[in-house]
């Protein structure tokens, strides 16, 4: 195995040696407090929203691309929306909505699936957005919420979207993020179904048996070893993971323009400023007359009037 990246903020690839069979473990400790700082969560959230994070980031370092990846959770329970993004480059944000009450209803069940469906509802979706930096593609895929956690549903995303068998394992607590994916791929020429279907069931088999506790816990080289005792694994050097606001000027100015001037001005004649407050990290932009007129100087009236 490689020496690691220093620091405990990371997503780190594997393959087993000879198989097809490829797997991405992640871990985050300060990236994670720092996105915490930003608002305050009841466990019960807060656990599920680093779960997502998780998934996000490990849903990246499965596919290529170059942009910004939007992990959307909606249901009809106590959380109706949870969205984690992150970038090609592992730069991530992330922000929850909940219902105080029924979340400490929720709470009273212990951790599996009845919490976890009073947290998200009988019924919901998970969308997943990917948005090119280059060329403006996007694509997009929604499958139901199903299962009983957020990596089951996770896998039948995997299962849906990507024709791909994969088993994932997704942890939080308030302090660390972890996750952990192993996937099968499609065999080589040489090797026999049976072949690949017995080390694929074998790789899902020794999954089954990793606690979330332990990837919370332990570095990416202890957890391979304890979660996959019999298998010859390649663990590659990791890639840095940031929490980093996309938040700017320009944004909020564009957000403002697609309202209409007419919408912004009533704000600004109601309330004096317009203020707009980051969702994800709660940082507010302030707009003052003089800006919302700079803003609006080339947009034409809504009203002309007719000169005789």
């Amino acid at each position: 195995m490689e020496p690691h990246v220093t620091g405990s903020d990371q997503v780190r690839r594997f393959i087993f040696e000879d198989r097809p069979v490829r797997g991405h473990w992640v871990h985050l400790e300060q990236s994670w407090r720092e996105l915490r700082a930003h608002a305050e969560y009841p466990a019960p959230v807060s656990e599920l929203l680093g779960e997502a994070v998780a998934a996000s980031l490990l849903l990246a370092a499965t596919l290529k691309f170059r942009g910004t990846l939007t992990f959307q959770l909606q249901g009809n329970g106590a959380v109706p929306l949870l969205v984690a993004q992150c970038t090609h480059d592992f730069r991530l944000r992330a922000v929850a909505r909940f219902e105080e009450e029924p979340v400490r209803r929720a709470a009273e069940f212990a951790l599996g699936p009845a919490r976890f469906r009073g947290l998200v509802g009988t019924e919901g979706r998970i969308t997943v957005t990917i948005e090119a930096e280059e060329g403006g593609a996007r694509y997009q895929g929604v499958v139901p919420l199903s299962g009983d956690s957020l990596a089951e549903s996770l896998e039948a995303y995997f299962a849906a979207s990507e024709q791909l068998p994969t088993t994932v394992v997704l942890a939080a607590d308030a302090e660390r993020v972890a996750g952990l994916l192993v996937q099968r791929l499609p065999g080589s020429a040489q090797a026999e179904d049976a072949e690949i279907d017995a080390a694929w069931a074998e790789a899902a088999r020794d999954m089954q048996r990793i606690d979330p506790a332990t990837i919370l816990a332990t570095e990416a080289e202890a957890t391979l070893l304890q979660g996959f005792p019999t298998q010859v694994l390649r663990l590659f050097r990791g890639a840095p993971v940031r929490f980093e606001c996309r938040c700017s000027v320009d944004r909020v100015s564009g957000v403002l323009k697609a309202l209409g001037a007419g919408e912004v001005r009533d704000v600004l004649r109601e309330q004096g400023a317009v203020t707009v407050t980051c969702e994800f990290c709660h940082r507010p932009y302030r707009f003052d007359a003089i800006d919302i007129e700079a803003l609006f100087a080339d947009t034409p009236s809504e009203s002309p009037q007719s000169l005789h």
